[in-house]
């Protein structure tokens, strides 16, 4: 399998088989504004880092 997706943690390539696709609200610095978008950003893990943020 080719790797479809790089872990934001660990780096490693991960195939379809083991990458964990979540959303994950986009925060930027704007003062007193709204500090996030209308849309989640897509926060993509392998499989042992999705593991190790998932609580236990």
């Amino acid at each position: 399998m080719q790797a479809v997706a790089v872990c934001r943690h660990c780096g490693c390539g991960a195939c379809t088989d083991h990458v964990r696709v979540s959303g994950e609200e986009a925060r930027r610095v704007a003062g007193m504004g709204l500090s996030h978008g209308p849309r989640s950003a897509r926060h993509m893990t392998c499989v042992v880092c999705h593991e190790a943020e998932s609580p236990s």
